[in-house]
């Protein structure tokens, strides 16, 4: 084999690879306790634009979450497993779950779906412990 041909080969081996490490960061959870524990992070709200987080998970996939700034709101709900997927319903919204992790730190992003409460937007938590 040619040094053209091989180099062509190898070239061709790095582009077909490298969609999947944009996907590879993504976390697959096959137990809901895996989300247990402490995340902080930033919610979007059309009402108050982003605003701080606090989110408490516990075994069993339940959570409160709670903005951190004064008279800030307070949510309640459940994270559980539908075909493979994390999703989520609380007292605002409910969606879509994507968890991955980078460079030590796992990131959890939900994504409200319809038109459950048109005032609650996406939001990124980080897991504190």
């Amino acid at each position: 084999m040619s040094s053209r041909c091989l180099l062509a080969v190898v070239i061709a081996l790095v582009f077909a690879v490298s969609p999947l490490a944009a996907i590879a960061a993504e976390k697959q959870i096959t137990d809901i306790k895996q989300l247990a524990g402490t995340w902080q992070g930033w919610v979007t709200s059309q009402l108050s634009g982003s605003e701080r987080v606090l989110m408490t998970v516990k075994e069993d996939g339940s959570y409160q979450s709670s903005t951190t700034r004064d008279g800030g709101t307070l949510t309640v709900g459940k994270y559980y497993l539908q075909g493979g997927k994390v999703r989520y319903k609380s007292s605002r919204s409910e969606g879509t779950v994507v968890i991955s992790e980078d460079k030590g730190k796992t990131t959890m992003i939900l994504a409200p779906e319809g038109s459950f409460n048109p005032v609650t937007g996406p939001a990124t938590y980080e897991r504190v412990k």
